[in-house]
């Protein structure tokens, strides 16, 4: 398949934005699905465009990718009012 990376990126950002949910106890899908895509798309612009530490063709960015949306998953969770 040739859009095989792209399809595991968006599930990968999408399984990593559940089970956070899920974990937290919340039920904020909606945001941490947001979160979870910011942080995927930014991973992916900083392997590709800023680093070059991968192209398109390969895996490198969707790792980047991955953990990038955790980062911002964690970052998002440890600052946000709790009321």
């Amino acid at each position: 398949m040739e859009y095989a990376d792209i399809i595991v990126a968006v599930v990968g950002a999408l399984v990593l934005a559940w089970i956070a949910d899920q974990l937290t106890g919340r039920r904020g899908l909606f945001a941490t699905l947001l979160v979870s895509g910011v942080g995927a798309l930014c991973g992916w612009f900083l392997a590709v465009r800023v680093f070059a530490v991968g192209t398109m063709d390969g895996w490198v960015w969707v790792v980047a990718a991955m953990a990038a949306s955790a980062v911002a998953l964690f970052g998002f969770f440890l600052f946000r009012n709790k009321r």
